[in-house]
């Protein structure tokens, strides 16, 4: 099984997707979900439209694969500001708030080891709440 990688990125009003394994492939739309929708139907038409117009189905797509979605920094810190605040960010992954406000607005991009910091504490904090029944 093959694994694409798209990356999910937040426009002003709306979401855009691309995979960067295939050139030419996207998606867009009002929320994760329906960007993710989008980028998948996408591949499907993509796929159907090789075939029918006698092209080369990329490699890719030959056979089964599976999307691992990613976001970039910049996107995420923006679309979740309102629940996760550069206090709480602070106290989760221990990057300093300005630092942080550095990477939502675009002005320094977090080395990976940053990257990594702030999806494991995310993760964690997942962990966490899913162990929990209200």
């Amino acid at each position: 099984m093959v694994t694409l990688h798209a990356v999910i990125e937040r426009a002003e009003h709306n979401f855009g997707a691309y995979v960067e394994e295939i050139d030419g492939v996207g998606g867009i739309g009002d929320t994760l979900d329906e960007v993710k929708k989008d980028l998948e139907e996408g591949l499907v038409v993509l796929k159907e439209v090789c075939i029918e117009d006698g092209y080369p189905v990329p490699e890719e797509l030959q056979g089964e694969y599976e999307i691992v979605f990613r976001m970039d920094t910049r996107s995420f810190l923006k679309m979740y500001c309102k629940i996760f605040t550069k206090s709480a960010l602070e106290r989760m992954t221990g990057i300093n708030q300005k630092q942080l406000w550095h990477y939502a607005n675009g002005l320094s991009t977090p080395r990976p080891a940053t990257v990594a910091k702030i999806e494991k504490a995310l993760h964690q904090l997942g962990e966490e709440l899913l162990s929990l029944e209200l």
